[in-house]
């Protein structure tokens, strides 16, 4: 199997053009990388005609290759790319996918240019109104467009699901997982110990993780946050759809308005891109959707503060805790809704 090497430019240039994917006369100046992403390697190439992305997924995730993961999901990926590749409102915001090796797990897609991820929003950034509304937009499109998925089996992506599953519903709330919380915050594990003490948000958690792997619905991106979006110069894209799945549209929603309290956003930007999704739909948003919406964003915000995928986030331990009991309350109380919090990022 072929991996890829940013220091081995004769045998990356070999691989592609026994792959027909240099033109002749073309061959590779420079391979960096791109990004700080988890799950991948990922380089940027620069040839003598143009500039490339090269992922690939390899059967550990990238940032901690003690953590086994499925190579499958570059499959998935490519899969999402050549379905959302005839609409053009998700194309547009997507870049393009120019090539896919089964056999490696590797996936040539466009370079989108110059560009930065949305993580600066954790350190004190406010997200542009209309960014959000792009973002929001797309999300909207992509669930419309594709409501008629239950059964597809090109995104059944079970085995990303499940890794998924566990690291939001799992790893957190078991206190034998070997995190040590109080080397992030002094006094963070505490916090959770008290959460996992919980039973009524323990039970609340585990529900809401089987439906997140049991239920149907529309194709979701399933990683619906700030390190999945871009700034470009023609306003934010969004990458990274190997988590994508067949399952309930809430779960992006919910993940989104997570990230806007986690990032401490304004709650007008909450409500502005709960009231958005909710008057793009075709038909409207039930109560027991809104609910949903809140209980994923509750979970989401538990495992970005006592799970593995940690945020770079500027958050002392009373923030936090603060954070932990919004996440209580949104799981246990569902109903009041993830855009009724007062105050900056709810708090």
């Amino acid at each position: 199997m072929f991996f890829l090497d940013e220091h081995d430019l004769v045998g990356l240039e070999a691989y592609m053009r026994a792959r027909g994917w240099l033109v002749v006369g073309e061959s590779i100046r420079a391979a960096t990388k791109a990004g700080h992403g988890n799950m991948n390697c990922t380089l940027r190439l620069e040839t003598t005609e143009r500039r490339v992305i090269m992922k690939q997924a390899r059967p550990w995730v990238e940032q901690y290759d003690e953590i086994p993961a499925p190579s499958e999901r570059a499959l998935v990926e490519g899969r999402f790319y050549e379905a959302i590749g005839p609409h053009s409102v998700l194309q547009d915001r997507m870049p393009r996918l120019l090539g896919c090796d089964p056999e490696a797990k590797l996936l040539m897609l466009e370079d989108l240019g110059p560009t930065s991820d949305y993580t600066n929003l954790y350190a004190g950034h406010t997200l542009d109104p209309r960014d959000l509304d792009a973002l929001v937009a797309f999300l909207g499109s992509l669930h419309r467009t594709f409501s008629n998925s239950e059964g597809d089996g090109r995104f059944a992506n079970q085995a990303m699901r499940e890794l998924n599953h566990l690291h939001i519903f799992e790893f957190p709330l078991d206190s034998e997982n070997g995190l040590d919380l109080n080397a992030i915050n002094p006094g963070l594990s505490e916090a959770a110990a008290e959460l996992r003490r919980d039973a009524d948000y323990t039970k609340a958690v585990s529900a809401l993780g089987e439906l997140y792997l049991r239920s149907p619905g529309t194709l979701v991106h399933g990683d619906f946050f700030p390190g999945s979006w871009l700034r470009t110069k023609n306003g934010p894209r969004v990458i990274d759809p190997e988590f994508s799945f067949v399952g309930p549209p809430e779960f992006d929603v919910g993940v989104m308005i997570a990230h806007l309290y986690l990032a401490n956003q304004p709650i007008g930007l909450v409500q502005r891109a709960l009231a958005a999704y909710a008057d793009g739909l075709s038909v409207p948003q039930t109560g027991k959707s809104q609910e949903l919406v809140s209980s994923f964003a509750g979970a989401e915000i538990m495992r970005r503060l006592i799970g593995i995928a940690q945020l770079p986030l500027v958050a002392d331990l009373p923030r936090k805790r603060a954070l932990l009991e919004l996440s209580r309350t949104f799981l246990l109380s569902p109903a009041t809704g993830c855009g009724s919090a007062t105050g900056r990022g709810g708090l």
